[in-house]
């Protein structure tokens, strides 16, 4: 009979050391974004940042005022609104003034197109109410009106400093610039592939007009910098060759992602690629929102892309098992939901009450295979009875079990054990976490 051989141990030496994954570092120039006593960073040591954009008429202020706070209470640090009218430019002071009065300091962006240069002009209080200017250099104008009118709006940015994203798309890409660009491959005795010649053509977009930014007399600091697609490999192709060119602060997002599942995975797939490799220093899921679905989605969405990566920390976390054939009841899920629910509802509220919430992890288990493992890894967690097993659910604190709950109101109580441990690890001065909750064991 033929043996098989042994397999090789695995490691050698005790000192054969498995590195950890974890973004990789870049530092670049970092951006300041105002309004008021706000102020958040882009890029250097700053965070990620989030953002989204309305999907408003600007000229309804108060309409566009309601979903900026929605979008800023779900953890938008910057929000972009449509600047694209005179009506619309003459309505954002009264906008800016609608969300002050509400005490929602999040930073303006004010997104143009082809005629952006004469709105700043002519509505010099929008200019001020902006916190931060979105300029598309494939949407300025065409032949000498594109250098004289972008070189209009950096003016006004550089006089009123105010940051500016020079966001090049690849659906509005500068056709004079990109049929220059063809041409030139043309001639060449091997011409690279269309695709490649795309991909040079939005980086060369992007740092021409950024250079020329400079020259005019925006300090570099100032510029932020993206390069949209909507294919995943041709957006991590594209942001890799950018990062290497450059150190200006860079903004991600994949541009018409899509709606539901498609949008997030796609957007979750690229941008995960490159914040792992340390590339990004603001994001947006761009999302397209399913009928009576909230704007804010994009935002959980891309908030939940960050704390996966270790990169921040939003909300609580919820580790709850997907089930199987020994999790027929459907409690641990409907626990697991409620107590994500509960948490993510309350956030707002416990980040001033309780420093520090939003680093806790729940474990929400259904059966006894990993139920009790995963809840010792959890700050505090539950293994709730799965098919066939005894009607008892061990709760584990810290590491430890601490308890076993029984009876009809397991999730009732597991609720507000989880209430008690967030007051008395969060809320300051220590509190008697457990005296003698019902039916335990």
């Amino acid at each position: 009979m033929t043996m098989t051989p042994p397999l090789p141990l695995a490691f050698e030496a005790d000192d054969d050391f498995i590195e950890p994954a974890r973004p990789a570092a870049r530092r670049t120039r970092q951006a300041t974004v105002r309004w008021g006593a706000r102020v958040v960073t882009v890029g250097g040591d700053a965070p990620v940042r989030l953002q989204s954009m309305t999907n408003t008429d600007t000229v309804d202020a108060v309409g566009t005022a309601i979903q900026v706070k929605a979008l800023a209470q779900a953890g938008s640090e910057l929000v972009r609104i449509t600047v694209n009218t005179p009506e619309a430019a003459a309505a954002v002071p009264y906008l800016r003034e609608q969300l002050d009065r509400m005490g929602i300091d999040v930073p303006l962006i004010g997104d143009f197109h082809y005629n952006g240069h004469r709105l700043l002009a002519d509505h010099p209080a929008c200019a001020e109410a902006l916190s931060k200017y979105r300029i598309n250099p494939g949407n300025v104008g065409k032949g000498d009106k594109h250098d004289r009118q972008f070189a209009q709006m950096i003016e006004i940015a550089a006089r009123h400093d105010k940051p500016v994203r020079i966001g090049v798309n690849w659906g509005s890409l500068d056709a004079e610039l990109l049929a220059q660009m063809m041409d030139d491959n043309a001639r060449r005795a091997e011409p690279q592939p269309p695709q490649q010649v795309m991909y040079r053509a939005l980086i060369a977009s992007a740092l021409g007009s950024a250079r020329r930014a400079e020259d005019i007399g925006l300090r570099g600091e100032q510029i932020i910098l993206s390069c949209k697609m909507s294919g995943v490999q041709d957006l991590v192709s594209v942001y890799r060759a950018l990062a290497r060119r450059c150190d200006y602060a860079l903004h991600l997002g994949l541009t018409e992602a899509g709606m539901a599942t498609k949008g997030t995975v796609a957007s979750t797939a690229a941008l995960a690629l490159l914040l792992q490799e340390g590339i990004g220093d603001t994001i947006r899921v761009s999302l397209t929102p399913q009928p009576g679905e909230p704007r804010t989605q994009e935002v959980v969405i891309a908030a939940e892309i960050l704390q996966s990566l270790g990169l921040r920390a939003f909300n609580p976390s919820v580790t709850a098992c997907p089930g199987c054939g020994r999790t027929t009841s459907t409690t641990f899920q409907e626990l697991a939901q409620q107590i994500d629910s509960h948490l993510r509802t309350q956030m707002p509220v416990w980040k001033v009450r309780y420093p520090g919430v939003e680093t806790l992890k729940v474990a929400v288990m259904g059966c006894i295979v990993n139920g009790p493992g995963e809840s010792k890894h959890a700050d505090i967690g539950i293994s709730l009875p799965g098919t066939g097993e005894a009607p008892a659910a061990p709760v584990f604190i810290d590491g430890e079990k601490a308890l076993t709950l029984r009876g009809a109101n397991i999730a009732q109580e597991f609720h507000a054990l989880v209430e008690r441990y967030i007051e008395q690890r969060f809320g300051g001065p220590a509190t008697v976490l457990f005296d003698s909750p019902p039916k335990a064991s």
